[in-house]
């Protein structure tokens, strides 16, 4: 049966992929040198992971609340880690892991990110879950491999990873066996310097703050920007093009949008209204519904001020195109 390519417009889906963690569970391969621009050169600053463990009983209340919307709304670490069927999401499965994405050069499982002792992480700290995160390594000291977007998410605050680890602590563990993931491309032996302190980001500012939402929390430049012999090409950020073949084991193919203010082929021409739709509810600016591929029962979730501040982000990429559909 023939793939049916259909645009997805907004945020396409492997932002889903969000905290993957031990998501390549050996080696990979990306790059992205302005995703690190919000991270503060080391300092003596205490690690993320020191500040969590030493909160109080009512930051970590906080903390927790913070994490449960990031983690069912932008970041949607469920849509690879929580296994489905044909009937949605598995019931007393979240987060239990067993997507697999099969490239030419790797064949990716999205693992177990429970707290289980065995399968999962239940045996790691606070600052390995972290680091994990930010600078792609295991506890062991394992490269981590694609599609992890370390390189956006070493831009995440000190304050949100600390509140994704207490959401990652609050879900039920559970036993589920994941195979490791496999590659046979090269990793690099890291993917940057390790990550010190990263402040909060302007909340005044809403286009400081749209930029974090969706370049870092949600890396959909990451599938929306086009890639150049594997590496994204950021002058042309948001211009899409990237072909994503039939992902979730669906039999139809998903295309990256053009989110830039492109007028014709992106989405300068739409209201704020049409594009929050599009990101909230999967209908297109004409009225036709989306993929799944999109993270829709999670992004539904995304409060009228997140909304408001990815738009006024999305407003500032300049119009660019892509050539011809690159497989991711």
């Amino acid at each position: 049966m023939a793939a049916r390519v259909v645009r997805a417009t907004a945020q396409l889906g492997l932002a889903a992929c969000a905290v993957a963690l031990a998501a390549c569970a050996q080696e990979g391969s990306a790059d992205d040198e302005q995703a690190a621009a919000q991270v503060e050169a080391p300092s003596a600053a205490a690690p993320a992971a020191e500040q969590a463990t030493a909160a109080p009983a009512g930051d970590q209340d906080a903390l927790l609340a913070r994490g449960d919307y990031l983690m069912n709304s932008i970041v949607a670490c469920g849509n690879c880690h929580s296994p489905r069927d044909e009937n949605g999401f598995i019931e007393g499965m979240e987060l239990a892991g067993a997507f697999v994405i099969e490239e030419p050069g790797f064949t990716a499982y999205a693992p177990n990110i429970t707290p289980d002792m065995e399968t999962g992480i239940g045996s790691w700290t606070d600052e390995e879950i972290i680091r994990a995160v930010r600078e792609g390594v295991r506890p062991d000291g394992r490269v981590l491999g694609p599609p992890m977007g370390f390189p956006f998410y070493r831009g995440i605050s000190d304050n949100d990873m600390r509140a994704i680890v207490a959401y990652l602590r609050s879900v039920p563990a559970v036993r589920n066996e994941v195979p490791r993931s496999t590659y046979n491309i090269p990793l690099p032996p890291n993917w940057g310097e390790p990550v010190v302190s990263v402040p909060e980001p302007n909340k005044d500012d809403p286009v400081e703050h749209g930029r974090y939402l969706t370049h870092n929390l949600g890396h959909c430049t990451d599938c929306h920007t086009p890639l150049v012999e594997g590496q994204h090409d950021f002058s042309r950020i948001g211009a899409g093009g990237n072909l994503f073949p039939m992902p979730f084991g669906y039999s139809w193919s998903a295309l990256a949008a053009n989110i830039t203010s492109h007028p014709e082929l992106g989405i300068g021409s739409w209201t704020d209204d049409e594009i929050k739709r599009a990101i909230t509810q999967g209908i297109s600016r004409d009225g036709r519904e989306l993929l799944p591929f999109m993270a829709f029962d999670f992004y539904k979730n995304i409060s009228d001020e997140d909304l408001d501040d990815i738009v006024a982000y999305l407003r500032t990429l300049p119009p660019a195109t892509a050539e011809p559909p690159a497989e991711h």
